[in-house]
Order: C-alpha cells, then structure tokens, then sequence
C-alpha cells in the first residue's frame, strides 16, 4: 500500500506526549501535549478545576510543545519546573532528510522555570512562565534531578547542553562513521598481516605472549604468570604492599632460544587499587613435565565490589617493547589459565622451527561453554549513550566543573547507561544512583560525599553481574529503571506480541561477595489494554519505609503492581 508523503516545505510542528510531576501532596502539574500546563488540585471525588495555566514562549515563530521533567519546591511558596521543547528554528524550514544530516538536524531546548504558588487560584488566565535559564542540546534528558548540596540541577541526555545565548557555542567533535574507523598501530606491528611483527629485521617472528594473564572476581584478583618449571621455589621473591608489587625472579631461562620470553621483574609496581596485604599470597605450580610453569598471585581487593580495569596503574602505557606497561586483557574463566603453558611451549618450539604460530595468546578469553553464544551487534546495542551536565540554579556552569584533561568526567566523556531512577521515587542523595554498561555487568555509581569539591563524587558502591548481557536478550524492551537496593525493572513495550507486556525484575547481589542473584518476571497487561506508555512509582502512604507502587500506564489501561 502507498504511503503519503509530505511534499510541503513548511515545517510540521510536532505534539508531545502528556506529562505530570506532583507539585505537592495536594497538587500536580500536568502538560497537555499542545504547550499549556496546568495546576490541579488533588481531590478524593469529583472534578478538579484548574488553579494555575501556564505557557512556554520558546521563541522564533513558533511556540512548541514541551515535556515535563522534574518540579524543585525551593521554599514553601516557590516551585522550579524542569521543562523540554523541540527547538525549531525561526525560518521554520524543514529540516534536511538525507542521511548525512539527518542525525543532527533535531534539536532540543531545555527550560528551568519558576512558579509563584501564591498567586494560583481557580480562575485564573494563561499566563507565561517566568524563565530562569535555557540550555539546548542534540537529545531530550532521560534524566534530570536537583542536587540542593551543590545547588545544581543534573541533567543526564544522550549530549551536552550549552548555552545558545553565549557567544560562542561549543563546538561538536567529528564523529567518524564506521568506515572511517581504523585501529591505531602499536610499536612495530603491522596491522595488514596477522601477526604482529616483534623485530622490524625479522617479519616471520610470531606473535609474542602477553607476559601474563589474569582474572577477578568481586573480592579478589588473581594473576598468573609463566616460568620456565625448572625455577627453584627459593628463587621466588614476592612482596606485597597496600597499593604496589615487587616480583623478582632470580634464576636462569630453560635455553638460549627461550629469551624470547623474558622472566617478570616488577619493583614496587603499582597496582589498579589497593589490596588487603594480610589476605595476599602466591603459589608455584611447577609441572616438571612441561617446559613451563605457574607462578600464581592470589590479591584481596581492599575496596571489595570495584571491578578493576587492569592489574597495574601503567598498564596500557608502553611505548617500547620491555613488555612491562604493555595493555593485557582479563581473562573470562580461570579454567583457561592452563592454555598459558601450551601457548608459550608452541611459542617457543615455533621459534627454534620457524613454524607460524600467530594468533596464540595467553588464553582465548572465553570459556568454552560461551563460544558459539556471542552476539556482539546485540551486546554492543545494549545501554543509552549519555552525559552528564551541571547546572546552577542560577544558570550557570559550575566552577568546580573540569573543563578538559584527565580530570573531566562524564561532562565530557560519554558513558553507556543501562537504568535510571525509577520516576516518582525518593530520592535522598544516597538513593541517587546510575547505572552503567562495563562488558557484560551493570556496576552501580552513587553520587556519595568526597573530600573534593564540590565535596560530592560519583563512586561504585555495587555492581549487578550479567546485567547486560540478560538485557541484551529482550528485543521488546521499552523502560529501564531502578529502585535502590530493590533491583533493576526492565519493562516491555508490549507492541511486539498480543500477549501484553511484562516486566523482568533483577534482584541486587543480597551480599557484596555474591555473584549471582534473584530474578522474576509479572505480567504488567495481558495485551488487551494496549502499548505500555509509561511507568512511574507512588509511595504508600502510611506503609513501611520505602514501599512504593509502580504505576504502569497502558494505551488503554491504568496498571498498579505493589508488593515488589
């Protein structure tokens, strides 16, 4: 069947879906989708006439619709309004559809605003807002919150927010598409082979080992370095300290062609964190059949649950081929540490008979019951790329803000989300947490007190294993969220299938230890209200502390879960 096709050059101003937010215990703000807000009053029976009507100059020709976020009482008798719009522009041309422009053609403004409550009273004309600032950014916020110790809003979009009245706007990095993505060489290895080259004067050289493999769990790590078995136990010399490792080998390599693979020496090397020295302890396993063995380090994490990035503070920052920064990837299961041995003695049998042995590694890196189960489209799929910005309430950027360097964080450097508080529910500082995509888990960072200003900081307090990974397997998905230390809601949109929505709860680790926890899934409509539209949570008045009910609103239907 044909599909109509708008040939008109004016530009197609764009409803938005309605939205409320409680003003108080006895009135909520609610949007009509066609730019006007209203203040109603909350009443047990009967009909609520509107005390306050509100609308949104946007500027330019035309007034767009706009979404509430986030209300702020800032005294008993001031309300601020976290608002959003379309921006269009004031030629009120159509933005371009070709591919090359279409991604960054939509923009959108947002607008903190103000209410005098005293002045709402039944009656009442529209009036317009009274502004306080106006950003604009390339995405609508997936979340927004007012943090009163810094006395600045969180605004959480998929892009920055800057201010379109100063007078120089940031400019936007170029973004290369995929197949302008090419990785960046390393010393002496030439990617247009399969091996990497490790002497320019020798190209048949095969690849060379990582000088050793490790893996982690929630409380400790464990790394595993090769030796030639002939090592004497008391040649062994490891100390551990809080946050270093000094490893020395003194001994003899097995012959002169097994130079290849120098022995690990490591003097007060700093580690990726700290370690409880008390708990610290290595083994020697030396196989005396084989040509090599394994030296074994057992670490306990001091900060238990902080999922660590790399063994050393300086890994991923060597420039020469000493081998001692280089970047060695975690091992996925501990069963594959026995692979080390037989990489290194194929290594250096292949260096003795020239015989090609590139693509070894200490380890494939994943378990055997895993091969053949990967789907990287879908997991790379998983999680909303976002940022993080901050805003005064007065408008302005805040000075404790890192502008660039190694110092900024999520202002400028995006990060992958993969839930965000539930709406409607308490948030108290402690309860502010996001949660983010790290490989296949979900660690959670709360915004906690720190000894920096602006005396807050984001820290991993915790961490939902496999988190990603269970996501990326709902192709029905529609909401994410999280209640803390409740778990994490993934809600269906219910439009895929006539069975109705539902939604899959994932219960938090019930101690830090724990790798694993609970999950169950509650049918939210059996398909005959229609799509899931939104969701949101009330508290229970006079329940227990921290009981809510989730409110699920269908196309058709008001749904309520409680209990959860």
């Amino acid at each position: 069947m044909a599909t109509p096709m708008d040939t008109s050059s004016e530009l197609t101003v764009q409803r938005e879906y309605p939205s409320s937010a409680f003003l108080n215990s006895t009135a909520v703000a609610v949007t009509d989708g066609n730019g006007l807000l209203y203040i109603l009053p909350i009443r047990e029976a009967g009909d609520s006439e509107p005390i306050g009507i509100f609308t949104l100059r946007t500027g330019g020709k035309v007034d767009a619709p706009f979404k509430l976020h986030h209300i702020h009482r800032v005294s008993p008798t001031r309300a601020v309004l976290m608002l959003s719009s379309r921006y269009y522009p004031s030629d009120r041309r159509k933005p371009s559809t070709s591919t090359t422009e279409s991604n960054s053609s939509a923009e959108f403004d947002i607008w903190a605003v103000k209410i005098d409550l005293l002045s709402l009273r039944p009656g009442s004309e529209p009036r317009e807002f009274d502004i306080l600032w106006h950003r604009r950014g390339e995405d609508v916020p997936m979340y927004t919150y007012f943090v009163e110790q810094v006395n600045a809003f969180l605004i959480l979009g998929g892009s920055t927010y800057f201010d379109p009245d100063a007078n120089v706007a940031p400019v936007k990095p170029y973004e290369p598409s995929a197949d302008e993505i090419a990785p960046i060489p390393r010393p002496n290895e030439n990617l247009d082979s399969t091996a990497m080259i490790t002497d320019v004067n020798d190209a048949n050289k095969p690849v060379k080992p990582p000088p050793y493999s490790w893996t982690q769990t929630s409380d400790a790590v464990t790394v595993a370095f090769p030796l030639p078995s002939n090592t004497p136990k008391n040649k062994i010399k490891v100390l551990f300290t809080t946050q270093a490792l000094t490893l020395h080998i003194d001994s003899y390599p097995l012959d002169d062609s097994a130079n290849d693979v120098p022995l690990p020496h490591y003097s007060a090397k700093l580690l990726w964190d700290t370690v409880n020295t008390t708990s610290c302890f290595w083994t020697w396993d030396r196989e005396g059949e084989r040509a090599y063995g394994l030296l074994t380090l057992h670490m306990e994490k001091r900060n238990e649950g902080t999922r660590w990035m790399q063994v050393f503070a300086a890994s991923a920052t060597s420039v020469g081929d000493d081998g001692q920064d280089v970047e060695v990837p975690e091992t996925v299961d501990p069963s594959e540490l026995y692979l080390i041995r037989e990489s290194l003695e194929k290594y250096t049998a292949a260096l003795r008979t020239g015989e090609d042995a590139s693509g070894l590694g200490l380890g494939r890196g994943v378990p055997s019951l895993v091969e053949g189960e990967m789907d990287e489209e879908a997991d790379s799929a998983v999680g909303r790329r976002a940022f993080v910005t901050w805003v005064e309430m007065e408008g302005k950027t805040p000075d404790w803000i890192p502008k660039t360097g190694k110092e900024a964080g999520w202002e400028e450097e995006s990060i992958k989300i993969l839930s965000t508080p539930m709406p409607g529910s308490r948030s108290g500082l402690g309860d502010l947490q996001l949660i983010i995509r790290h490989d296949v888990d979900g660690p959670v960072f709360s915004l906690v007190p720190s000894n920096t200003p602006p005396n807050l900081g984001w820290k991993h307090t915790s961490t939902y294993y496999a988190l990603a990974f269970v996501l990326a397997s709902k192709q029905d998905t529609r909401f994410t969220y999280h209640l803390p230390n409740r778990g994490v809601f993934a809600f269906e949109g219910g439009s895929m299938r006539d069975r109705g929505a539902n939604v899959y709860i994932y219960r938090p680790p019930a101690k830090a230890k724990d790798v694993s926890a609970k999950q169950s899934v509650l049918q939210v409509d059996d398909g005959s209200g229609g799509a899931l539209l939104g969701v949101g949570c009330v508290n229970v008045k006079g329940g227990r502390d921290g009981e809510v009910i989730l409110v699920c609103l269908t196309e058709g239907e008001l749904v309520l879960i409680r209990g959860v």
